[in-house]
């Protein structure tokens, strides 16, 4: 196979021996190619200009822009570029967050590489890929209501240790109205305490520590 036929893969992640694995992983095959790799989010946005590659694997986590914001910078100048998410946990937030945003496919960083590999291919034929541990956890919470803005930078706050006063200093906003949130917060993720409402904050994705 010829390298202009072969599928030509970009990667942006910020782990040099997760990238040096997929460089092994992509090297031995017979239909792919790897065209570049990169560790920052605005680098991505630069080096998918570059290359253009026919896939681009994504880390969800990256040290200036996320994952996501980068994705939507990319299809911003480019529509069709199928862009594959990366990342360490499985929350539905963030899935649906990069599902919006124009990802065509999810994948964990902890999939064997025959399933990375697959999910390239199907991603490059047109098909979106997103692995049924994935899917099943977007499945239990279709319809539950989501956190506002708002409610969000308060679960980030409560996350960081601040009590409701400081966030209320913080956001501008009076100690009433954290309260308010909090008991919305707990109300929606379902939580009996801060603690516990962190804890879900962050296995959705809602936030990250």
């Amino acid at each position: 196979m010829s390298e202009r036929q072969k599928i030509r893969v970009l990667c942006a992640d910020d782990h040099p021996l997760f990238i040096e694995g997929i460089a092994r992983i992509i090297e031995h095959q017979i239909d792919m190619t790897l065209v570049g790799t990169v560790s920052t989010g605005e680098g991505s946005i630069e080096l998918y200009r570059l290359t253009q590659p026919d896939v681009m694997l994504m880390d969800l986590r990256l040290p200036d822009i996320d994952g996501i914001n980068a994705l939507i910078a990319v299809r911003r100048e480019f529509p069709d570029a199928r862009v594959m998410m990366l990342t360490t946990f499985e929350g539905d937030v963030a899935v649906q967050r990069a599902l919006a945003a124009g990802a065509r496919g999810y994948m964990l960083k902890t999939a064997p590489p025959q399933d990375l590999l697959a999910a390239i291919r199907a991603i490059y034929s047109g098909r979106k890929h997103i692995p049924a541990e994935i899917a099943s956890n977007l499945a239990q919470n279709i319809g539950v209501e989501s956190l506002s803005e708002r409610e969000t930078e308060v679960l980030r706050a409560l996350a960081e240790g601040h009590r409701n006063r400081d966030i209320g200093f913080q956001l501008s906003i009076s100690e009433d109205t954290v309260k308010g949130h909090v008991h919305s917060i707990l109300d929606k993720l379902g939580a009996k305490d801060r603690t516990q409402a962190v804890s879900i904050g962050v296995r959705r994705g809602i936030i990250s520590l």
